[in-house]
């Protein structure tokens, strides 16, 4: 004999999404996190546009030192307050420009860097910094063989 039970059929619990309570203590720890994050994450955009405007001064003068070489005459970088660098030759036409970000500040011990054909140049320190005070300021130093160095340092 087979027996069939004749218990009518419980109805089967689904959540239906979250509590009150449980997205409040979500976005509670979201918020801690981001608080923790946010000023690492400045400080870095800080650093990358310091090594960027470093690297676009360094191209500039690299570019400036091989003309120099090549075309047999006087090359000069001129960096501008407008946050332009400008390559030129002897005869003051632009051989090439550069442009660098706008919270990034450059101090050069002089504004015109020449390079000549026989390899030397106009000994210059720049020092790159940040509108970010806690960015890390990196220093360019061309030498009077025309030799170019960046490294971390300086002060803004």
């Amino acid at each position: 004999m087979i027996k069939f039970d004749t218990k009518p059929a419980q109805p089967v619990s689904k959540s239906q999404g979250f509590t009150l309570i449980e997205l409040m203590v979500t976005i509670a720890v979201l918020a801690i996190i981001v608080s923790i994050a946010a000023p690492n994450i400045s400080t870095q955009l800080a650093n990358q546009r310091v090594k960027s405007t470093t690297s676009t001064l360094e191209s500039a003068l690299k570019e400036a030192r091989a003309e120099s070489v090549i075309r047999r005459q006087n090359i000069a970088v001129t960096i501008n307050n407008s946050n332009d660098i400008v390559v030129t030759d002897s005869n003051s036409n632009k051989i090439a420009s550069y442009s660098y970000d706008k919270k990034s500040e450059v101090s050069a011990t002089i504004s015109t860097i020449v390079f000549t054909s026989h390899k030397t140049a106009d000994q210059a320190s720049l020092t790159i910094c940040d509108s970010n005070q806690t960015a890390n300021p990196r220093l360019l130093q061309v030498s009077n063989l025309g030799i170019i160095t960046s490294k971390i340092g300086g002060s803004c």
